[in-house]
């Protein structure tokens, strides 16, 4: 009988969290306000966009077929600000775009539901 793997006690999109500049809600505004047009990246699905999102942002569906071409059109150089709903998606969105070359990155820690 084979010993199974042990488990990780820690959710993965919790580890990949903390290699991530993670701000909350109000530092997310701060910098939001001073954010140049088109770096405000909300994650979520287009209905959920469509429902409700941060005035400024711009809608790339983390889960959508054409997310990765969607990065390769981002300025590596630019600073991003980046939720989705409760900061799930965004970690991984995050992690993807770092994989990119794309390294400013600014985490809204617990996603939009964080100004509820």
């Amino acid at each position: 009988m084979q010993d199974s793997p042990p488990s990780c006690p820690i959710p993965r999109w919790q580890l990949l969290k903390q290699e991530l500049r993670n701000v909350d809600s109000r530092e997310f505004d701060r910098l939001r306000a001073a954010a140049a047009p088109g770096t405000v990246l909300d994650v979520r699905n287009e209905q959920e966009f469509a429902g409700h999102h941060l005035e400024g942002a711009v809608n790339l569906n983390y889960l959508g077929p054409d997310f990765l071409e969607q990065l390769d059109r981002l300025d590596p150089e630019q600073t991003y600000l980046v939720y989705c709903r409760s900061g799930r998606r965004s970690v991984r969105a995050c992690t993807l775009m770092r994989n990119a070359g794309i390294t400013k990155l600014i985490h809204l820690d617990g996603g939009i539901n964080a100004y509820e």
